[in-house]
């Protein structure tokens, strides 16, 4: 063969490779060819395979049908598609899938039809709760006629159980996880024709057990008085103070062991009731689970008897008891006080229970709170004094509760004490404020840099001779005053104010005439402030601490004497 046919025939293979070659088209395979979603939505794959460089595919679902990819480079891929919950009618699309010049490849799309026509949902789809009685604000909005909320577990609770079309605020609520673990639950939001929107809710496991371990059926023998009933019975108190709220023991801090003869001494003596000032944390036989000490308990029960053996009322509290609950009215330790509150409260109102309405029991003593968030975090103390009580049954689910203003100061408990509690049994609650004003003649043992001790109070009983120490204010006029706050904002309410506390502290060291004008001026605050309380509803209990030395004991505990006739002849005219 010459050049010439050689290099002739040379082309005309290579013309017709090129032709074989341009009439190759790139493959495709798409799989599966039909998907079909059911009406409550979901997500299923779609497989794509090419020798292409690339892949492309169109939908015309109009956004109802969303796919994770619409293009790519690999030959091999898979591509998620997903649907939402469909409405009234069925939903179709027609993929097409194209790859280089290979010949296109459709996959039908469909979704079935439901009879789902609204929808409902919720601003929070997780809560996690405190261990204590807690709550949460959830906003439910729907365009359903009517929409219902209910829970798998009994110790959830709503503000509504219903509501209807548009948004609505709901609070959901829990009781106080007795477990020492964390517990969980779904609630479930529906109406007609719209999908359900579930909640997942945990709740953290309590610090301490429960000690309510044997509640009992509700008792009403001997439970018959309201508060306001038992307020106009108690004509006048007296404080058994510095004794069993002790720190390091009953007698720790001077007085002797209260005995039943020092009871009588004081019914005898024209008082009705008794607060009894009490601690408790010191007494714990386990502090790790918060387990009172049975004697204790015994012997806080054996002097409440001695009161109630001469048909008189009593009201325990749980007293400074070392500041664990007065110094802790704080975001930061709510819990955890909270915690010890129950604890303490389940237990000395179990072993209390057969009490009859003679008994009452009291949250705190005088607790730090100074602004509204303090406040808030008092209140929620003596909500679960209120629950711990009521929850153990008996002549408890009817007994008259005392809880403490902020400070139990006048002024701030008119300012910032503006709900109560819930209680579940009604006109049972009181409240409990205090009164040392002013306190340079109250209180104070020395002179101090914003002001000197008083020793004389009261518009006839000032000193001539020794003016300085003459009141200066905080005379009849505020006691006038601050009472009527009480009376307009609790007593004209129907909700009984006990004055807890208020006394005037003796100055020994006076002598001669200055001594016998200030302890007519004591005896005449005294009876000024019993008259004024008992004129604007308040019941008054008369601070003895015991002590006779700079003190304001009226008795003599030891002998079984009256310390002070003076002071006591003037309360008992007060209360007249």
């Amino acid at each position: 063969m010459n050049k010439t046919k050689f290099i002739a025939l040379l082309l005309c293979n290579l013309i017709l490779f090129a032709k074989c070659e341009k009439n190759t088209q790139n493959s495709l395979t798409v799989y599966p060819s039909n998907i079909t979603f059911a009406a409550e939505g979901g997500t299923d794959t779609l497989n794509i395979e090419t020798d292409a460089n690339s892949w492309k595919i169109f939908s015309s679902s109009a956004g109802w049908l969303n796919i994770s990819s619409n293009y790519g480079k690999t030959k091999k891929a898979t591509v998620i598609l997903s649907v939402t919950t469909q409405t009234s009618i069925p939903r179709y699309d027609t993929l097409k899938v194209s790859a280089g010049d290979a010949e296109p490849v459709y996959v039908y799309v469909s979704q079935l039809a439901s009879d789902i026509s609204y929808t409902i949902s919720a601003n929070n789809s997780n809560i996690n709760f405190s261990s204590e009685n807690d709550s949460s604000l959830i906003t439910i909005s729907t365009d359903a006629p009517k929409w219902t909320i209910t829970s798998d577990a009994n110790w959830i609770s709503f503000s509504q159980d219903t509501g209807l079309k548009g948004s609505t605020n709901v609070y959901v609520r829990t009781d106080w996880n007795n477990q020492t673990s964390v517990r969980s639950a779904i609630i479930n939001i529906s109406a007609d024709k719209a999908a359900s929107f579930q909640i997942n809710v945990t709740q953290e496991a309590a610090i301490y057990p429960s000690y309510n371990i044997n509640p009992i059926a509700p008792d009403p023998t001997g439970m018959n008085s309201t508060a306001k009933e038992i307020a106009t019975k108690i004509k006048v108190g007296w404080n058994l103070g510095n004794s069993l709220e002790a720190i390091g023991g009953e007698t720790s801090w001077g007085n002797p062991k209260t005995s039943q003869e020092i009871i009588n001494m004081v019914k005898e003596s024209g008082f009705n009731a008794i607060r009894i000032p009490c601690s408790f944390n010191q007494y714990m036989a386990d502090s790790k689970t918060a387990e009172l000490n049975s004697d204790w308990l015994a012997r806080v029960k054996e002097v409440i008897q001695y009161c109630i053996n001469n048909d008189m009322y009593v009201i325990l509290n749980i007293h400074w008891d070392g500041g664990w609950l007065e110094n802790n009215c704080t975001l930061n330790q709510k819990k955890e006080t909270n915690a010890k509150q129950k604890a303490f409260w389940e237990q000395i109102a179990t072993y209390l229970r057969d009490f009859d309405e003679h008994l009452l029991f009291a949250s705190a003593n005088e607790p730090n709170v100074n602004d509204a968030t303090q406040m808030s975090v008092l209140a929620s103390y003596h909500q679960t004094f209120i629950n711990a009580i009521r929850s153990t049954g008996g002549k408890n689910k009817y007994r008259v509760l005392v809880i403490q203003g902020p400070s139990t100061d006048i002024e701030k408990t008119n300012n910032l004490m503006n709900t109560l509690p819930n209680d579940p049994t009604p006109d049972k609650l009181m409240v409990e404020i205090h009164y040392y004003t002013p306190w340079n003649f109250c209180g104070l043992t020395e002179d101090a840099s914003w002001g000197k001790m008083f020793y004389y109070w009261g518009k006839d009983y000032h000193s001539t001779t020794d003016p300085e120490r003459n009141a200066t204010w905080g005379e009849e006029e505020t006691v006038d005053n601050m009472f009527k706050l009480m009376k307009t904002k609790f007593v004209d309410k129907g909700i009984p104010v006990v004055l807890g506390e208020f006394s005037a502290t003796r100055r020994s060291s006076l002598t001669g005439d200055a001594l016998s004008l200030h302890l007519a001026s004591r005896a005449y605050f005294s009876k000024y402030v019993t008259k004024q309380a008992k004129a604007n509803g308040l019941i008054p209990f008369y601070w003895d601490n015991g002590a006779t030395v700079n003190g304001c004991a009226i008795f003599n505990r030891n002998n079984l004497t009256v310390f002070e006739p003076e002071t006591l002849q003037a309360i008992m005219q007060g209360a007249e």
